[in-house]
């Protein structure tokens, strides 16, 4: 017996490490986690060494314990180890809280303001204010000074602030009620001028107010509006001449601008009418009797007057027409012209009468001198008259003014040249004509050249395209013939009578 007991605890001494083993090897199977047990237990014992002390110190107690609980459920084991995971857990977390919060002290709250990408220049208004301020703490003094604007006070306790947007407003009104009354106001002249002379119009023309249109046969009676202050009539159908246009030129009386100019630069409402004359209705000369200031205005402007006609001095004089100039071609024709009857309507409408204008060679305004121009500008027989518009609107003064022009027309038609006037008349229309030649001979002796070589070109291409190489050869050698006679130098022949 004595040697059997010593045997069981020897036995009993050997098979408990087996024992134990498996149980760990259950506990392993059971515990998805326990592979990161150990990993977790390092970390911390890195983290804190007084832990790690501690774990040291009770790790032979440990293994007692493990000892003594060899005979414990497995239970137990299985909850005491997922409470030691969640504990580990937990000191995990709040290690990282602790790295993540962090506290933000009052120096460093304005510490972005010193950033010189950011604020450029702050950061030396800063170091002014530290010289300053060297007793107070950094973030005090480096934080911007916030400045809020005025608001003003509602627009209806203040209309004295809007004074410059009332300005505008009248001043829009003002315009549009005078563009509205102007406006009429040009209209209703316009219609009084034809009420009154529109007898007188349908005596002498067979049709009166043609608006250009295909639709509208016959007489309209009625101005055409070219723009608010500019109104036009057209008549035709009178011997002796093509048509008569008949222009009102008024003020802009609807423009408030212009009538505002008019008062430093007076102007006034005028007639235009021209009579285009059949070019066998006026022998060939050029004349005009105008207001001082006009007939300058007119000899500058015109090309017709400025080629052919010169001031007649002492005209006033000479022909009873006081306040007028005289641009005249032939002295004849000033006589002629100037008759007692158009004499008296010039005395006593003078203040009516701006100017008349009797050419074969009018072709508008004085052009710049073009090189390329090979043509003189076509040239028309016209008679132009210029009336003034009565400032006090009586429109029926007017109306021996258009008798005026019928008469014109006619005296006109039946006036006749002598020889010596018509020979001046025609000597002066060579030279005219000469004088253009010779400006214009470079350019068109350009453009005779030019023709020359297409002629040639087109020459050469038709040789070319028909294949015939004897006809070839001959064009070829005239070309060469004409090269040589070109290139070779001009001589002179002299002829030398003998002794």
């Amino acid at each position: 017996m004595r040697l059997l007991l010593p045997l069981a605890v020897l036995a009993m001494l050997c098979l408990m490490p087996q024992h134990l083993t498996a149980q760990g090897l259950d506990n392993l199977d059971d515990n998805d986690f326990a592979e990161f047990e150990d990993f977790d237990d390092d970390e911390f014992v890195m983290g804190e060494p007084h832990q790690a002390g501690q774990q040291q110190a009770s790790a032979p107690s440990q293994g007692a314990a493990d000892g003594r609980q060899e005979n414990e459920a497995p239970g137990k084991v299985q909850s005491k180890s997922a409470a030691q995971d969640s504990e580990d857990f937990m000191e995990i977390d709040d290690d990282q809280a602790d790295d993540d919060g962090i506290v933000e002290d009052e120096d460093s709250e304005f510490e972005h303001f010193q950033d010189e990408e950011e604020f450029e220049g702050f950061a030396s208004t800063i170091g002014d204010q530290d010289e300053g301020r060297q007793g107070e703490p950094v973030g005090k003094h480096g934080e911007p000074k916030l400045t809020i604007p005025k608001v003003p006070i509602h627009f209806r306790t203040h209309w004295d602030s809007y004074w410059m947007e009332m300005m505008m407003l009248a001043g829009l009104m003002a315009y549009f009620a005078n563009y509205l009354v102007g406006n009429k106001k040009n209209s209703a002249i316009a219609n009084q001028w034809l009420s009154i002379h529109r007898s007188l119009l349908e005596d002498n023309f067979a049709l009166v107010g043609d608006d250009g249109k295909k639709e509208t046969e016959g007489s309209t009676f009625s101005f055409n509006k070219e723009s608010e202050s500019v109104y036009t009539l057209w008549c035709s159908g009178r011997t002796c001449c093509e048509g008569m246009l008949v222009e009102l030129k008024m003020i802009k009386r609807q423009d408030l601008v212009s009538l505002i100019a008019g008062i430093m630069k007076p102007v006034q409402d005028q007639l235009h009418i021209k009579v285009e004359l059949s070019p066998d209705s006026m022998d060939n000369f050029v004349f005009c009797v105008a207001s001082r200031k006009q007939a300058t205005k007119m000899f500058k402007e015109l090309n017709d007057l400025n080629k052919f006609c010169c001031l007649v001095s002492k005209a006033e004089e000479k022909y009873n027409i006081p306040g007028f100039a005289l641009l005249s071609e032939i002295a004849e024709v000033s006589a002629s012209i100037l008759d007692g009857r158009v004499v008296a309507a010039l005395n006593k409408y003078s203040h009516l009468i701006d100017y008349i204008h009797l050419s074969d060679q009018y072709s508008g305004p004085i052009q710049q001198e073009d090189p390329n121009q090979l043509k003189r500008p076509e040239v028309k027989r016209i008679l132009h008259c210029g009336f003034n518009v009565p400032v006090k609107g009586d429109l029926e003064e007017m109306k021996p003014l258009l008798i005026l022009v019928f008469y014109l027309m006619d005296r006109v038609r039946r006036y006749k040249l002598s020889k010596e006037a018509k020979a001046k008349s025609d000597k002066n229309r060579a030279a005219v004509e000469e004088e253009f030649m010779k400006s214009t001979h470079q350019a068109r002796a350009e453009a005779a050249a030019l023709r020359r070589e297409e002629k040639r070109k087109a020459e050469k291409e038709k040789i070319l395209a028909e294949e015939d190489p004897e006809k070839q050869r001959r064009w070829e050698k005239k070309e060469q013939k004409r090269q040589l006679k070109k290139q070779a130098p001009k001589m002179k022949q002299l002829s030398i009578k003998a002794l």
